[in-house]
């Protein structure tokens, strides 16, 4: 693909082991081990509940961003510290969520090849659908000069994956992009826990079992955890300190990136 060549690099082997090696070496060594990731209902019973109405005054969709990686092993230890700081979302019952992402891209990857040599001002394109509620979203989110991320999207009445309608005002209104210009790059698929601050400034969601499919290509992290802290503008966050108390740094890592990298010959 040509979009190798635009890249800080000298060909696609040297920018997937610059990606995945160079930024999370040491979690992938610890994540080797053959370990099925289960999500224990028994700890996430332990969190009070919240709805997602009473969410949506946590929206946060200008916000500044703060990222985590670690083995899934370590998901129970850690959900274990957060219970009295955090409500967790709760819907028709599920206190986790199963999303499928589909991300749309120029056919030589310029919003993948921005955000790798770590442009800002990018964007992000994608449909998001909830696959246990059936909500569908179509989605653009913007990476300021500022650090900060702003995310548009519009709820759709159908799942679909055309951008049109609805779909096409919200790209043209909120990036430089035209529906010509873009195709599937490809899909993400994980389970999504989501934590709120008990003062409700602050969203935590933990990924796991994340899985990637390009075409006819594949590939799987089921033993890596993605975790993110969502905050208006940054203050004290109860996770982050918790993971200053068990040195997990925060790592720059997108699961676009990750998936295009892994995947893109």
């Amino acid at each position: 693909m040509e979009f190798w060549n635009n890249c800080a690099t000298t060909g696609p082997q040297l920018l997937i082991f610059l990606y995945i090696c160079g930024r999370i070496t040491k979690l992938l060594q610890t994540c080797e081990f053959n370990i099925t990731v289960v999500i224990s209902e028994h700890i996430l019973s332990l969190f009070p509940p919240i709805s997602l109405d009473e969410m949506n005054s946590v929206k946060l969709l200008d916000r500044l961003d703060k990222k985590y990686t670690f083995p899934a092993y370590r998901l129970d230890e850690i959900l274990e510290h957060l219970k009295h700081s955090y409500k967790i979302l709760e819907i028709d019952g599920l206190r986790y969520a199963r999303y499928e992402t589909r991300y749309f891209d120029t056919p030589d990857f310029e919003m993948y090849t921005k955000h790798h040599n770590r442009k800002l001002n990018r964007y992000k394109v994608r449909f998001r659908t909830y696959l246990d509620s059936g909500l569908h979203f179509f989605e653009v989110k913007f990476k300021t000069n500022k650090g900060r991320t702003i995310k548009k999207r519009r709820l759709l009445d159908s799942v679909r994956f055309d951008i049109t309608g609805e779909a096409e005002e919200l790209l043209l209104k909120r990036s430089p992009y035209k529906p010509s210009e873009l195709q599937e790059a490809i899909r993400v698929y994980y389970k999504r826990i989501t934590l709120v601050s008990n003062d409700l400034k602050e969203r935590v969601t933990i990924d796991s079992e994340l899985s990637y499919q390009m075409g006819d290509r594949s590939a799987a992290y089921p033993n890596m955890i993605i975790a993110e802290v969502k905050q208006d503008k940054s203050g004290a966050s109860n996770f982050i300190h918790l993971m200053n108390d068990l040195r997990i740094k925060d790592i720059s890592i997108s699961k676009y990136c990750l998936g295009v990298a892994s995947l893109a010959k």
